[in-house]
């Protein structure tokens, strides 16, 4: 494809952001992943922390998953935007994890989730590994995972289409979720669910993929939960001011009151002595 260089015109006819490549291998595939990533890790932070007092979790966010031993060695690796794996520490021998390595660990991730940037075809792929003397088949992703890496839940979130499938692990097989009677998809073993949030997160307006706990409560982020707190300070600090204030009035009512009441017995006491300088005792 050809593309003309017009400067005046802003130069029209370069290609936009869907014209260019999503992904050389290397690099993140849109700007929404990074972003939907961290929403994910920040809201259930507060779930982990409690169900692992002792921080023995891992979260992985697109990072890669070795699940066979290749050449070349990325050829044997998944690369999910985000996982959880269940009692398996954040370090690996005291260093920073760089990918998980099922022939070292041993345990598959609890739930694995997968952010849709093409038409999900691939995140769908159920073509199985076969060889053929030398040769082999490309597996597909769904088939890795419902067969090697065996995630207890996969989920498929396509942003476009503000929807999210949910997949458990029966048996040797996935059975498609559905969803509850609010649109989420629980997840038993954390005690949440999975579903859409159509809002504003790092400044974008977009159905975000989102946890909830198991009463229909959304997962707050950090910034969240400060911003609630700040909300319910402020909506405390007013109520006082209110309370304030309507004490304040009936002080001013009162002393309006006393101040009659003075004027009422001032004026009484002016009646007496008026009679008594007529004469007359006042019965008042």
């Amino acid at each position: 494809m050809k593309f003309s260089l017009d400067v005046e015109n802003n130069p029209a006819g370069w290609p936009d952001h869907t014209q260019l490549p999503e992904s050389d291998g290397t690099f993140v595939k849109n700007f929404q992943e990074h972003p939907q990533s961290i929403l994910l890790t920040d809201s259930i932070t507060p779930i982990l922390q409690s169900i692992h007092p002792d921080a023995d979790y891992c979260i992985g966010q697109d990072s890669g998953i070795y699940w066979r031993l290749t050449e070349p060695l990325e050829r044997g690796a998944e690369a999910p935007d985000w996982f959880y794996v269940p009692n398996v520490p954040p370090t690996f021998d005291g260093q920073v994890r760089r990918s998980y390595v099922m022939w070292q660990e041993f345990l598959a991730p609890l739930i694995v989730l997968e952010f849709v940037s093409g038409n999900g075809a691939e995140e769908r792929d159920r073509t199985p590994l076969l060889r053929t003397g030398q040769q082999e088949t490309k597996p597909g992703k769904f088939w890795i995972y419902e067969n090697v890496i065996r995630p207890e839940f996969y989920g498929i979130y396509e942003v476009t289409k503000a929807s999210v499938e949910v997949y458990h692990l029966v048996g040797r097989s996935y059975h498609l979720l559905p969803a509850n009677d609010r649109g989420h998809y629980p997840i038993p073993p954390l005690g949440v669910e999975l579903g859409i949030w159509q809002g504003r997160y790092q400044n974008v307006e977009l159905p975000w993929l989102r946890w909830w706990d198991s009463e229909g409560n959304l997962l707050l982020t950090g910034f969240e939960r400060v911003e609630e707190e700040r909300q319910r300070a402020e909506q405390e600090r007013q109520r006082a001011e209110q309370e304030r204030q309507r004490a304040e009035q009936e002080r001013q009512r009162a002393e309006q009151e006393r101040q009659r009441a003075d004027r009422a017995q001032e004026e009484l006491e002016q009646l007496r002595a008026q009679l008594r300088s007529a004469g007359i005792e006042p019965q008042l």
